[in-house]
């Protein structure tokens, strides 16, 4: 599904990424653990195609995405990728039904096709009468409702969620924890999450440690100290 080899990154003399690399399967849910400044969005971004690696391969379905030129790459990340941010990134001068509809507008989906599709996400996520509301009408664990739905509008692959609950409130991170598993139930999808929240690490199937720019392999005891 994924696929990352000797990803390396720098900013200025700072080397941030240290030869990563990392495998994930289709339909796992894997987060993403780690201090500040580890490299974990950096990781993320180069994933998702939005910032490129100094040296390394990212392999996305079999297609390495780091050699594309530009267009078809844009191409490619908004049928394939869908993307959650921490503070939902909604366009305030559209309602949360047209913020949902502007990623299948740009991958060429009809007007009629896109409204029903936007529709059905926003049904699924509850929010089935607040599709004609502004960003500063709905409440933080709407809004990150109804950025998921966008991410998923096109039906990408995969998504990927960057402290996705870090600017909710214990009852919608809770919510929106389980909403990934409603999804990867119903949708197929296969979820990578960077998060400071251990309680939705700890709910994952695979967490990665990254530390100082490389994954930290886990400590094997030995045999005769496991219980």
């Amino acid at each position: 599904m994924i696929q990352l080899e000797g990803i390396t990154k720098s900013f200025g003399n700072l080397q941030v990424l240290k030869g990563i690399d990392l495998g994930i399967e289709k339909g796992e849910i894997v987060s993403i653990v780690g201090p500040s400044g580890a490299g974990k969005t950096t990781l993320l971004q180069i994933m998702g195609t939005l910032d490129a690696a100094d040296s390394g391969s990212v392999m996305i379905n079999g297609i390495v995405v780091n050699k594309m030129k530009e267009k078809e790459l844009s191409a490619f990340r908004n049928k394939h990728i869908g993307f959650v941010f921490q503070f939902h990134q909604l366009l305030p001068e559209f309602t949360a039904l047209e913020n949902v509809m502007i990623p299948a507008f740009i991958a060429g989906l009809g007007q009629r096709e896109a409204n029903a599709a936007a529709r059905d996400l926003l049904d699924f996520m509850g929010l089935s009468d607040r599709g004609s509301h502004k960003p500063n009408e709905l409440s933080g664990g709407e809004k990150q409702r109804v950025a998921v739905a966008r991410a998923l509008i096109n039906h990408p692959s995969v998504v990927l969620a960057d402290e996705p609950s870090g600017s909710l409130d214990s009852r919608n991170k809770e919510e929106l924890h389980q909403l990934f598993f409603e999804l990867r139930e119903r949708f197929g999808q296969t979820f990578v999450i960077v998060t400071h929240d251990e309680g939705l690490a700890g709910t994952t199937d695979r967490t990665i440690h990254i530390v100082d720019g490389k994954i930290q392999e886990p400590v094997s005891l030995p045999s005769e100290l496991i219980d």
